[in-house]
């Protein structure tokens, strides 16, 4: 094992037994790299390393510190490698929104408040009666990402927004190209705010299955005939 990935396991260790908690200081560098048997060197790259991950948070003058180890801190490091994705990787996103979204729903038609599914009515209705694709889109994204986080489950949450925006061109190009998909869009988001309304678990979740699949069912389609991929941004 490389030194610097040795001093990464044995930082991670401290904190995953309970050594250093979230938010705890780690001790002096000199102190540090003597008690794991370290050279200085290879610590400052360690730390470097989980400070890029948001494991750690170098404070300069003050000192190195665990970060709250929040999934949507930790989490934003897959964001990061996402928006790496390749054109042809956005039917394997969609097959996992298709599995974790109709999830999601179904958590949220019980562990909603009511306030927050106010807001999820808000969000339909702020969308006019004859909204553009991309405002559409936007409005999409806003809609779901109030679901995931009306699951009550916050690395689920963290999962979802982090894997939604490499879907978004697609969708953009099936409501530009595919006729009556705005329309059904619409309906399909009124279908899933009703049943969450209603506290509908199994009917949320399959109402969300059916949205997510309809749209990886047009991109499977539309690949399959045509030779281009995505258009660009």
């Amino acid at each position: 094992m490389p030194v610097t990935d040795g001093a990464i396991e044995k930082i991670k260790d401290m904190i995953v037994t309970g050594e250093l908690g979230p938010g705890a200081k780690l001790p002096r560098e000199a102190d540090l790299a003597e008690r794991l048997g370290l050279s200085r060197n290879s610590l400052r790259e360690a730390v470097k390393a989980l400070s890029l991950i948001r494991v750690l948070d170098v404070r300069q003058g003050d000192g190195t510190y665990v970060t709250s180890l929040e999934p949507s801190l930790l989490l934003e490091a897959m964001g990061f490698a996402v928006d790496f994705h390749r054109d042809d990787t956005v039917l394997e996103f969609l097959e996992v929104r298709r599995i974790l979204e109709p999830a999601a729903a179904a958590m949220a038609a019980t562990a909603m408040s009511d306030e927050d599914r106010a807001a999820l009515r808000a969000t339909l209705e702020d969308l006019g009666d004859s909204p553009t694709v991309e405002a559409l889109v936007a409005n999409d994204l806003r809609f779901h990402g109030l679901i995931a986080a009306g699951s009550g489950n916050t690395v689920l949450c963290s999962v979802i927004e982090g894997i939604s925006g490499p879907t978004a061109r697609a969708r953009i190009w099936r409501g530009l190209t595919q006729e009556g998909a705005v329309r059904r869009t619409r309906e399909q988001h009124e279908a899933i705010c009703e049943a969450i309304e209603a506290r509908r678990p199994e009917v949320a979740r399959a109402w969300a299955t059916v949205h997510v699949a309809d749209v990886e069912q047009w991109l499977r389609t539309a690949l399959g005939s045509t030779e281009s991929s995505l258009p660009a941004t």
